[in-house]
């Protein structure tokens, strides 16, 4: 899918080094039990964030590293757990963004204020003010858009493919995700608001969604995990897996052609502005070829055959098994 994708893999060079403070921190923090160790093992998210972040500094990597930790624990906590305890877990972690500087309440149920309340104290002094701003509500929208997904698997809820993308742009957590991105720059509001900045961001954030879901249908589908648009369209359309991935993998091609077509139409806005924007946009524009490269290279969807699916892309399902 990514064969003409302009971006080519990179990897930040201190990726190795940073790795390891970031590992040293994660267990510093939170209790990490047998299945959220197999899951950071499989994630690997510090080839993640190296690939997502290739450009940027040590600190801004250490940030990176950081969050894409973060998400892994938010998702494995959030995955098993009653609506109820999802909402609870999201107030926590909300209150303790909103003030870095304060400690929290001694015995607190979820771990999770902690850890954020550290990644956010360490992330926003190196941070300009419009990159943390930008965050904040990103990271906000995407913790709702969680609880309202928990809502979901507990009522077996199955959207519609529109209601889907609409909880899904903001619950696979890829807005967040370009803070590490954006966080040395100086982007003004009219500009990061600007229509033809959001559809570039929005685009990007379809790309990564259907590749994802592509990628990790066969582990979803075996815990019965329908949270996924081919399971959503085989369900709204009455087809079968073959037509529902021809019908995702038509829509992401023209996804694909609609950012690359958006590319032309970003507005000047005077050349110390334009240097900024033509750094976020590279960064956008490598979001989904590191999600590939990432997807293949850890054992996040494929275990350990996913280099052998990425030089072969035949995968088999478990419907053809």
């Amino acid at each position: 899918m990514m064969s003409t994708w302009p971006w080519p893999r990179r990897a930040n060079p201190y990726y190795a080094e940073v790795t390891i403070e970031s590992e040293e921190w994660f267990k510093s923090v939170i209790t990490i039990t047998p299945h959220l160790h197999r899951a950071y093992e499989a994630a690997l998210p510090g080839l993640l964030a190296a690939l997502a972040y290739p450009d940027t500094s040590r600190e801004g990597l250490r940030t990176g590293i950081d969050l894409m930790i973060l998400f892994l624990v938010v998702e494995e906590f959030s995955d098993v757990q009653p609506p109820v305890i999802v909402h609870e877990m999201v107030r926590t972690v909300i209150d303790a963004m909103g003030d870095p500087d304060k400690p929290r309440p001694a015995g607190e149920t979820h771990q999770i204020g902690e850890m954020m309340r550290q990644f956010w104290a360490r992330a926003h002094t190196i941070a300009t003010a419009q990159s943390a701003k930008h965050f904040v509500e990103t990271f906000t929208d995407y913790l709702h858009a969680v609880a309202d997904q928990a809502e979901d698997r507990d009522k077996g809820t199955i959207r519609t493919i529109d209601e889907y993308f609409k909880m899904h742009r903001e619950n696979a957590g890829v807005r967040p995700s370009y803070f590490p991105g954006e966080q040395h720059l100086f982007i003004p509001d009219e500009v990061y608001y600007h229509p033809a900045i959001r559809e570039l961001e929005s685009l990007v954030v379809d790309l990564v969604v259907v590749d994802n879901d592509i990628f990790s249908y066969k582990k979803e589908v075996a815990v019965g995990d329908k949270h996924n648009s081919l399971a959503v369209a085989m369900h709204q359309f009455d087809c079968d897996l073959d037509h529902a991935m021809r019908w995702v993998v038509k829509c992401r091609k023209e996804v694909e052609t609609r950012f690359l077509a958006a590319l032309e139409c970003v507005p000047s806005w005077g050349p110390d502005v334009d240097a900024q924007v033509k750094m976020y946009i590279a960064h956008l524009g490598n979001w989904p070829r590191c999600n590939e490269c990432w997807s293949f290279e850890s054992g996040r969807c494929f275990g350990d055959k996913g280099r052998q699916y990425q030089k072969t892309r035949l995968v088999l399902l478990p419907l053809t098994e």
